[in-house]
C-alpha cells in the first residue's frame, strides 16, 4: 500500500497501543479518553496497517480478536463516516455486497424466533421454524468460500500489510463452529438455554462485524489499491465457487494467466514440465491414461507402483494388457464410456495382505467428446480403517 505520513504513522501507532492495552487488562476507558483525539481522525487504511502490526506481534488469535473488536468499537464513528468510491454493480464486490444485505435480512428474521423461543422453549412449531431459520444461513458460508479462495489471494498480491485477513478468517471459522452448534443444540431434545442464547448473540456478533469490516474498511480500501476490472475478472470464478443467496451474471472479463517460455499454461496455473512430473509420481496413487483410440499414451511412476509398468507398454492396444479372462471387463468399460453410459467405474480388491481400490474415469472435453479413460489405483488398508476426525498434526 501507498507509503504513510506522519500523521498516518501517529494514528497507526496509537491504534497498536490501544488495541495492546484492552487486550492487557487496561482501563479501556481510560485509553479511549486519553488517545480519543487521535482515534476519531482513524482511517480504514489505519486498521489495515495496525492489524498488519497486531498480527506480526504473534499475540494469540483469541485475544487479539477481542482487542480488535474493542477497538473497532471506539472507531464505528471515523471509519463508518469515511467516503468510499462507488463500484461496478455488474461487478464482484456489488455480488459480495447483495449476498450480505440478503444475509441481513436473514438474520433479522430470525429476531422474532428467538425472542419468542426464550418466551417458551419447549414451542416445538417455533423451535422448528428457528432451526429452519439458522440452517438457511448455513448457505451463507459459500460467500466465505469466495473470500478466503479468491478475494483473500488478491490481497496477499496486492498489499504488504495483508495481514487482516487472518483474523477475518479466523472469525469465518468461529461464525462455522457456532452455527454448527446452534443447529445441533436445536435438534436436540434438551437445550441448555443460556449457553445457546449466548452462541446466538455471538453468532450475530460475528455475522455483523464481518460485514461492517468488509463494507466499511476492506472493499473501500481495495478499490484504491486496484482498478476494479482486475477484481471484475475474478467474478467468473467466484460464480464456479457458487454464491449463496444472490447470483451475479457471469463477466466478459477473465483473468489472464501470464507464464514463462518454459512454462505450461493448464488454465488453472502455469508449472513446468518437470513439475509436471514431479506432481504425477508423488501421488501415492497409480495412473494409467488411455486415449480414444485405445492406446496406452501415459504412466505414472510413484515410489510404490501396485502394477506393474514399463516404457514398452506405450503405444500398446489397451485390450492386449489385460489376460483373456478379464479383458471383456475393460472392453465393457471403454465402450459404455465411448457411448456415454457411464463416466466411471470402481473395484475393490485384497492382494498380498493390502486392500486395493482400483477407478476408472472416463475423459471427456468442454464440448464432451470422449477423448479416452484414467485407470486410477491405490492402496486404501489405512484409508478404509479411518475413524473419527484428526484436526491437529500428529506424526506419529
Amino acid at each position: 500500500m501507498s507509503e504513510f505520513s506522519e500523521h498516518n504513522k501517529e494514528r497507526i501507532a496509537t491504534l497498536i497501543i490501544v488495541t495492546q492495552g484492552l487486550i492487557e487488562g487496561g482501563k479501556g476507558k481510560d485509553l479511549i479518553d486519553a488517545y480519543d483525539h487521535i482515534l476519531q481522525k482513524s482511517t480504514p487504511k489505519d486498521v489495515i496497517t495496525a492489524v498488519d502490526e497486531l498480527v506480526k506481534l504473534e499475540i494469540p488469535m483469541k485475544d487479539l480478536k477481542v482487542g480488535i473488536n474493542k477497538l473497532l468499537n471506539q472507531l464505528f464513528k471515523a471509519i463508518n463516516s469515511y467516503k468510499a468510491r462507488s463500484f461496478n454493480s455488474d461487478g464482484l464486490i456489488a455480488a459480495f455486497v447483495a449476498n450480505n444485505s440478503l444475509m441481513d435480512e436473514k438474520l433479522k428474521a430470525i429476531r422474532p424466533l428467538f425472542k419468542a423461543f426464550n418466551k417458551d422453549p419447549n414451542d416445538k412449531n417455533n423451535r422448528e421454524e428457528l432451526l429452519n431459520a439458522f440452517k438457511a444461513l448455513l448457505a451463507f458460508e459459500k460467500q466465505y468460500i469466495i473470500k478466503e479462495n479468491i478475494l483473500f489471494p488478491i490481497l496477499e498480491d496486492l498489499w504488504e500489510d495483508f495481514r487482516c485477513v487472518q483474523v477475518m478468517w479466523s472469525i469465518h471459522d468461529d461464525i462455522r463452529k457456532l452455527l454448527k452448534q446452534i443447529i445441533h443444540s436445536l435438534e436436540t431434545d434438551r437445550i441448555e438455554v443460556k449457553s445457546f442464547n449466548r452462541n446466538v448473540g455471538d453468532l450475530f456478533f460475528n455475522m455483523y462485524a464481518i460485514k461492517f469490516r468488509e463494507e466499511k474498511i476492506l472493499y473501500p480500501i481495495l478499490l484504491e489499491s486496484v482498478e476494479e476490472s482486475a477484481l471484475d475478472a475474478k467474478l467468473n470464478e467466484a460464480i464456479e465457487l457458487g454464491f449463496p443467496y444472490h447470483q451475479p451474471k457471469e463477466t466478459l472479463i477473465t483473468t489472464k494467466i501470464t507464464t514463462d517460455t518454459d512454462m505450461i499454461n493448464l488454465g488453472t496455473g502455469a508449472i513446468s514440465i518437470d513439475q509436471i512430473k514431479l506432481i504425477f509420481n508423488h501421488l501415492p496413487v497409480d495412473i494409467t491414461y488411455v486415449d480414444e483410440h485405445d492406446k496406452v499414451c501415459y504412466f505414472s511412476t510413484p515410489k510404490k507402483r501396485i502394477f506393474p509398468r514399463t516404457i514398452s507398454v506405450i503405444g500398446r492396444d489397451v485390450k492386449n494388457c489385460h489376460p483373456k479372462e478379464s479383458v471383456h471387463v475393460v472392453e465393457q468399460i471403454v465402450a459404455a464410456f465411448k457411448n456415454g453410459e457411464r463416466d466411471h467405474a470402481d473395484f475393490w480388491i485384497r492382494m498380498n495382505g493390502e486392500f486395493i481400490l482400483i477407478q476408472y474415469f472416463a475423459v471427456r472435453n468442454d464440448d464432451g467428446e470422449y477423448k479416452g479413460v484414467i485407470e486410477v489405483s491405490q492402496e486404501i488398508t489405512e484409508i478404509s480403517e479411518l475413524e473419527g476426525e484428526r484436526r491437529l498434526l500428529n506424526w506419529d
